[in-house]
């Protein structure tokens, strides 16, 4: 494959996700990790993100497929610290992420993407839109101004359905317009229901592929869409949908760095899908 310029090799692009702290040692520590292991077990629906397992995942059951998935600890004693994310598995995850894309690309297929990361991920997940519709594919934005009520550990709060560059996301109501902040962060799977939802009732096309994280990842596959995402350490719900074979691609990797030091990863993404920005 020709590789376009500013694109980094392989090589290098391991040593930036080492040097960004996007594997590697991450800054999720491990104690967080642990207690989403716990409550996913638990079942509780704030990491399940939209997910019903089909079969009884126990908190050692989430830490072999975390190590298997990531390359965290596969000891249930290591308890502290940072918890770490093997380099050569984000690769292996980016080309298969690359993949599915690329043939979403060749077959004009129609597309979501959204996100629960607005302030880390909007970019990443922008370029792909453009990439994306330039070359025929429906990037589709259904639902645009729905209210959504999303429980958080706040209480009830009014969100507002809103796309920013083909990029769906959440507001706070009362929050829309360009002059406002990029969006609110959420694990709820509701806006990918509301979505989805509207595109049916309008009778429009549905998409055939899901890109994004969080709720949009595992909301999409547990409604039997094909879905490719992000996720961290401590979101074991998409590698469990990935093994459960309702989420086809997770790239493990954190989530929350600068959202700069994900633009290496967008140009990689797309040269190995031969798209361009």
């Amino acid at each position: 494959m020709r590789q376009h310029r500013g694109v980094l090799s392989t090589g290098a692009l391991r040593a930036h996700l080492l040097a960004a702290r996007l594997a590697g040692p991450v800054a999720t520590s491990r104690e967080e990790s642990l207690r989403s292991y716990r409550l996913f077990a638990a079942r509780d629906p704030r990491v399940l993100l939209g997910l019903d397992p089909e079969s009884t995942w126990g908190p050692r059951d989430v830490i072999a497929l975390m190590a298997h998935k990531c390359g965290v600890s596969a000891d249930p004693q290591h308890t502290t610290g940072h918890d770490v994310i093997d380099p050569e598995r984000t690769l292996a995850g980016l080309d298969a992420f690359a993949e599915r894309l690329g043939q979403a690309a060749r077959r004009c297929e129609p597309v979501l993407l959204g996100t629960g990361h607005p302030h880390r991920l909007l970019g990443f997940y922008a370029a792909l839109a453009g990439a994306l519709s330039a070359v025929g594919c429906p990037v589709l934005t259904p639902a645009q101004g729905r209210r959504v009520d999303i429980t958080t550990r706040f209480g009830l709060r009014t969100y507002n359905l809103d796309y920013v560059r083909g990029v769906a996301l959440v507001r706070e109501a009362g929050a829309q317009g360009a002059g406002c902040d990029t969006g609110a962060h959420t694990h709820s799977p509701l806006p990918v229901r509301t979505a989805l939802a509207a595109a049916a009732e309008a009778g429009g096309p549905l998409p055939t592929l899901v890109v994004g994280d969080h709720g949009w990842a595992c909301g999409a596959g547990q409604l039997g869409i094909d879905t490719i995402g992000l996720a961290d350490t401590d979101d074991p719900a998409l590698f469990v949908g990935e093994a459960e074979g309702r989420v086809s691609v997770v790239v493990p990797l954190d989530d929350a760095v600068r959202s700069d030091y994900y633009r290496p990863l967008t140009r990689y993404v797309l040269n190995r899908a031969c798209l361009s920005q």
